[in-house]
């Protein structure tokens, strides 16, 4: 994670704004047509938490006991091995909390602030994130400018369809005493077997034994039968229908400005789609990533858009051009 006070761009020669082919990494122009700005949409990825430390699961970063994160992050491994399941979300819960909010969510949430409306209910700044992990929300983002598509980690639900149980901001870690985190490799991330340390690691058998009994995970107290779950959106589960209800509407108010894409690849449909949505709405696109190489449905970007590569912390808090982000050491819970 950088601590430079001097952000990292521009880094791409590729997508100088002197460039009449490619995107700009322009902050000037891209300050000024931010300020002209009405309707701005944004999309955050794990990118923006890497920032605060934590890990991204994402590509050669790594892995959690030797498991890719997305072979956890599955009903079915949660119905095969759900004492697994809840341990790599205990760690990840005790990862988060440990985490403070960066300038970068600092940045959006005054953004968030500074666009709403006076005397009216519509927001201006609307931020959907793919993100679980809570800083959002602990770095005072306002709630409805502020779209979860993957909930949360500190929220609860009972597993099963037909029980209605739900605790919402629960921060106790551990959770549930039987997921207390005591051995020290619970908090190693492994590296992908792609070396002959990797393979040796992938192979020991004692690397995987360890897990929680049914008997000891939480269950639910409504209908006792039935374990409880993170509520967050898994692979191959439906995004929360309330919120896409919302996003939907807020879309086709009115044309949209600006779309920022921070932190993402865009490849994890359907919240990528939304850079098509924003784009077909009469949006120019600015991206922020660490990897100007790998952007998904974020990719196609003309050069009247802006692509600034590099660290999402840094760049946000130097391209949206407020003081309140720059101060990375205030209002943390």
């Amino acid at each position: 994670m950088s601590t430079s006070t001097t952000p990292p761009m521009p880094l791409n020669p590729a997508t100088s704004s002197a460039s009449n082919h490619g995107p700009s990494n322009d902050v000037a122009s891209f300050k000024e047509f931010l300020s002209s700005s009405k309707r701005v949409l944004a999309l955050c990825g794990a990118g923006l938490g890497a920032s605060s430390g934590l890990d991204t699961f994402r590509g050669t970063g790594g892995m959690w006991r030797n498991y890719r994160a997305e072979s956890l992050a599955t009903p079915q491994a949660f119905k095969r091995e759900p004492g697994l399941v809840w341990l790599f979300y205990s760690y990840r819960r005790h990862k988060a909390l440990a985490a403070k909010p960066n300038k970068g969510h600092f940045a959006l949430a005054e953004l968030a602030r500074r666009m709403k409306k006076d005397g009216e209910n519509e927001e201006g700044f609307v931020c959907l994130t793919q993100n679980v992990d809570g800083l959002a929300q602990r770095a005072n983002h306002p709630e409805g400018s502020l779209k979860l598509l993957h909930g949360c980690l500190y929220d609860i639900k009972c597993s099963s369809p037909s029980c209605n149980y739900r605790e919402r901001n629960n921060f106790d870690d551990p959770y549930h005493p039987s997921l207390a985190i005591t051995d020290p490799e619970d908090s190693r991330i492994t590296p992908v077997a792609n070396d002959i340390q990797g393979i040796i690691a992938s192979l020991d058998p004692n690397r995987h034994a360890s897990t929680v009994p049914i008997s000891d995970l939480p269950h639910c107290p409504t209908c006792k039968s039935n374990l409880l779950r993170p509520d967050i959106v898994w692979f191959g589960e439906s995004l929360p229908e309330n919120t896409l209800q919302e996003v939907d509407a807020w879309i086709e108010k009115d044309k949209i400005d600006l779309m920022l894409v921070v932190g993402t690849t865009a490849v994890v449909y359907p919240a990528a789609a939304y850079v098509d949505t924003a784009r077909k709405a009469g949006a120019r696109i600015a991206v922020v990533n660490i990897d100007g190489d790998r952007l998904g449905s974020a990719g196609g970007l003309r050069k009247d858009d802006w692509l600034f590569v590099g660290d999402a912390e840094e760049i946000l808090a130097e391209i949206l051009g407020l003081d309140e982000a720059k101060d990375g050491g205030h209002r943390s819970a």
